[in-house]
């Protein structure tokens, strides 16, 4: 095996919670999973002293998680985390101030999204913008003078007050129509307001941000950041803060089936135009950083246009000549963010790597990586002077905060929900392996019950993972979550199958047109050989459960494989190929996968079509789907209960009419999981 694993992570997340008496612990469960704090957004102080960081939790009764910010001294022994803001509203995205005396952040406290300041030495919070709409996401620049920031605004208009007054006519209007020329009309789980996501910079003067902001993006017909999920990653200030750039891709008429990002330079003083510094990659160009001399710009590129799961190498330019060179070309990972470390001398970077998700330092010079983190998913990083503040979880542990030294000792630094995990009993994951399709090494976990008793067998959910193009692995999830199952009674078995990342970019490159080939050979082979090397895995009571492109393969195998199972639970699955390529949103992600657009080459839409294999549908499903889900739209999973009903095979719908291609609303996620777990029990019962 080409790779070591360092121990130190998966000790520390498997074995740092207090003890409880054997009568106060109770097995793991959905309602804990709602209720967990959420720890996110760590950011080192400049000098290292401290760590900002948000903390979510979840009011329940009002259906909704808040967030605040915490800090947490990084110097005196025995340190506890102190909760720095604790208004009724969202307080989130921490920056400091580059004399660390000053930490910024945004916050909702005023009736919509704004930056906001409070001073670490005492003083009360004080508001910095006062625009009239919400600011989506900011940074400060390296000289602490000004505020670079997103907002939603119309392009045609002349100002602010401009947008929000059509906003607001469009609110008050009778009239609900839209009209569209041209794709996106929705995007996820929203549509197309006529808005964009432009970039301003925004002065401070005596703490407050001028008004109005300087527009710095606006001539080009693009979102910066990108919707819908960019943030503040996508855009950087060069080092002497007279400039930024940022990544951006031009909509015009291909937006929809276009994954050409491209990162642009411009003055911070409005003046001159965005220049393109990437025209010539028709591919992915993204999250642009300056090393600490400025001499370097790093950014992460791919190099197959229209691919949205290409390789991320990292790139280099030498600001001073023009100079590039691809820095991590010769090693076979797709790399995550990437930071420079305090001396310039490397990069920090995160990426998937058999089934786990450390951080690496790569060399600038040779382009080495090297691991310095084993088990466990690296979620966010933060770094200042000679430590490292790292976000972690895995399947046995959300997320904490460890600080580690260059020595490469890690201390466990922040554990939020510390009182109640120590209180609940978990289910023991392990890793195996075995000879998938084209006799490759596939890679999968296990994961006995809570309360595990040698010799009982236990009924089994086998759960598919999405993407294609992700990995099921040593990290915890607020949506499949196998502790919830272990804590039910129930075993799990999870395979990263060919498409997975994490095992070179040939393994992930080998699901396109594919879907219902190798994958599905590697479930069988996968579950084959996790019945014969686990012995307490109940062979005669197993479901299948996925989501997304794994409630996809839901929908396949119940027409190719579906004699191991009792029963089945379909979540935002595609049932038709067809309707899929012409509903869906981003249209590069089926055309790349199926060979191009489904009017080229329809035979390729049809060969793995679940809805071709109805007539061998047999099996009891459970079908759920969001009605805001536009990536694979809610018709999909009607179509699939018709099927079911129309068959006479016993079959349930779950309809969220306020959820999108996730379940994200507390009390929605605990009827989710009370839904699925009755639909176990009702079919695999319990011994």
């Amino acid at each position: 095996m080409p790779h070591t694993h360092h121990a130190w992570l998966l000790c520390v997340s498997l074995c740092c919670y207090g003890t409880s008496t054997v009568a106060d612990v109770q097995n793991f469960t959905a309602e804990d999973l709602v209720d967990v704090k959420r720890i996110s957004e760590p950011v080192m102080a400049p000098d290292g002293r401290s760590v900002a960081f948000t903390v979510r939790e979840t009011d329940r009764a009002a259906n909704r998680g808040r967030t605040d910010i915490w800090l947490l001294d990084l110097v005196t022994r025995g340190a506890m985390p102190r909760r720095l803001t604790s208004h009724a509203e969202n307080d989130s995205s921490p920056v400091w101030s580059p004399d660390s005396r000053t930490l910024y952040f945004l916050s909702e406290r005023s009736g919509s999204s704004q930056v906001w300041q409070l001073p670490l030495a005492g003083g009360e919070v004080q508001q910095v913008t006062r625009y009239p709409i919400d600011v989506n996401n900011f940074i400060l620049s390296p000289d602490g003078s000004k505020l670079a920031l997103s907002m939603d605004v119309f392009p045609d208009c002349a100002d602010l007050a401009c947008t929000a007054d059509r906003l607001k006519a469009q609110t008050d209007s009778k009239a609900k129509g839209r009209v569209y020329d041209r794709l996106f009309i929705r995007h996820w789980g929203t549509w197309d307001s006529g808005t964009q996501s432009h970039l301003y910079i925004a002065p401070l003067i005596d703490g407050l941000a001028s008004d109005p902001p300087i527009a710095v993006s606006g001539a080009l017909d693009a979102d910066v950041p990108s919707k819908p999920f960019g943030d503040s990653s996508e855009y950087t200030f060069t080092r002497d803060s007279k400039k930024i750039v940022f990544n951006a891709r031009i909509k015009g008429k291909s937006e929809a089936w276009s994954t050409n990002f491209d990162l642009y330079e411009t003055s911070t003083d409005g003046t001159g135009t965005p220049n393109n510094l990437t025209a010539d990659n028709l591919a992915w160009d993204a999250q642009p950083i300056f090393s600490p001399d400025g001499r370097w710009m790093a950014w992460r590129a791919m190099a197959r246009p229209g691919f949205e799961s290409d390789r991320f190498v990292i790139m280099l330019r030498n600001t001073k000549t023009g100079e590039r060179r691809a820095l991590t070309q010769d090693w076979d990972r797709s790399v995550d963010k990437i930071t420079f470390a305090p001396d310039g001398k490397s990069i920090y970077a995160v990426a998937d790597h058999y089934g786990q998700h450390p951080l690496w330092s790569v060399d600038l010079k040779s382009g080495k990586p090297t691991m310095l983190t084993g088990p466990g998913h690296v979620e966010d990083f933060s770094i200042a002077k000679d430590q490292i503040v790292l976000a972690v979880s895995s399947l046995k542990s959300p997320v904490q905060l460890y600080r580690l030294a260059r020595a490469g000792e890690a201390q466990p630094l922040a554990d939020m929900n510390a009182e109640m995990l120590a209180a609940r009993r978990f289910g023991i994951p392990e890793q195996f392996t075995f000879a998938g399709a084209n006799d490759e090494t596939v890679y999968g976990y296990v994961m006995k019950p809570s309360g595990y008793v040698q010799g009982k067998k236990y009924p089994v959910a086998f759960i598919i993972h999405g993407g294609p193009q992700s990995s099921f692995s040593n990290a915890w999830s607020y949506r499949w979550n196998p502790q919830t199952y272990a804590g039910a009674g129930y075993a799990s078995i999870f395979i990263d199958f060919h498409g997975s990342t994490g095992y070179g970019q040939a393994f992930t490159d080998s699901i396109s047109g594919d879907w219902g080939g190798k994958p599905v050979e590697d479930l069988q082979k996968g579950l084959a050989a996790a019945l014969e090397k686990f012995p307490w895995l109940d062979a005669d009571r197993v479901c299948a459960l996925g989501a997304s492109y794994g409630g996809y393969m839901i929908d396949w195998i119940a027409g190719n494989w579906s004699e191991p199972f009792k029963c089945l639970v379909s979540h935002d699955g595609i049932f038709d190929n067809r309707s899929m390529a012409y509903t869906t949103e981003e249209l590069w992600f089926d055309e790349w996968e199926h060979g191009g657009p489904q009017y080229e080459v329809p035979e390729h839409f049809e060969q793995f079509n679940p809805v071709n294999h109805v007539k061998d549908w047999r099996v009891p499903m459970l079908l759920i789907h969001g009605q805001l889900d536009y990536r694979v739209p809610y018709t999909q999973g009607i179509a699939a209960f018709t099927a079911l009903q129309r068959r006479g095979i016993q079959s349930r719908l779950l309809i969220f009419s306020d959820e999108n291609h996730w379940v994200l609303k507390p009390a929605n996620s605990l009827q989710w999981h009370h839904e699925v777990e009755r639909w176990l029990e009702e079919w695999l019962g319990q011994r």
